[in-house]
């Protein structure tokens, strides 16, 4: 089955108002900026989709990717780990008057969270939290001597996530630091929507080397000049 589309638009076409989305990247590492910004280029078309929720490490940088969606007025609420990172002012402004809700998530429960989502998993235990205002509200038990705070997966409508070589049946490899959440994402969502650095025939990505099986994901498009997040920030680019 060939699943690479056209364009970046025809990629995100589908995605609708009030969806959850998971979006891949570090930073900027693996970051899906030109599927981040078709999405923008569609809401400012139409208006749709908005009232989002977005799970990301961060809640965006600079004017670009997530923050130029959470500038949009795109993004009713963030799931994260790093709400301020190294430029937070798009979420800054609007959580300070109330236009963005937030869910704070320490960095390796939310990776357990999507992890449990994608495995089938509903809820884990983890004594990360126990006794701070993270975990006010949930059910916590003790094992061995130590108390655990009970966590719910993570699951989402869509992923959208960068990967570095994808073959046609949606197999991928990524490129370092870049595969950070994006396998775990992918098996997380109903639908993977994957930009790739560049797509090749079935065969030709060695079998040991996929990171990503084609069983997760369903939609593929070519972006062989990605641009990168920092560099955008550095030239002050605001999309």
């Amino acid at each position: 089955m060939d699943k690479s589309v056209a364009d970046r638009a025809a990629a995100v076409a589908d995605i609708e108002d009030g969806m959850t989305i998971m979006v891949g990247g570090f930073g900027g590492s693996g970051a899906p900026i030109e599927l981040i910004h078709a999405l923008i280029d569609r809401f400012r078309a139409t208006g749709s989709p908005g009232k989002l929720t977005i799970i990301n490490n961060n809640a965006g940088n600079g004017r670009i990717g997530i923050a130029a969606m959470i500038d949009a007025g795109m993004v009713a609420k963030m799931i994260c780990s790093f709400p301020r990172s190294a430029d937070p002012r798009a979420f800054t402004e609007k959580y300070l008057v109330g236009d963005i809700g937030l869910e704070l998530v320490p960095q390796g429960t939310l990776a357990e969270r999507i992890r449990a989502g994608g495995a089938g998993i509903p809820a884990f235990y983890t004594p990360t939290s126990y006794g701070t205002e993270l975990a006010k509200g949930k059910p916590v038990a003790e094992f061995d001597g130590r108390m655990y705070v009970q966590e719910r997966w993570l699951r989402a409508d869509v992923a959208i996530i960068k990967a570095e070589l994808a073959d046609r049946q949606g197999n991928l490899t990524y490129r370092k630091a870049a595969r950070n959440f994006s396998p775990l994402m992918a098996a997380a969502a109903s639908l993977t929507i994957v930009q790739a650095t560049r797509i090749v025939e079935p065969g030709t990505i060695d079998p040991e080397q996929v990171i990503t099986p084609g069983l997760f994901v369903n939609r593929i498009v070519e972006i062989a000049d990605a641009q990168q997040e920092e560099a955008l920030m550095r030239a002050e680019v605001a999309y």
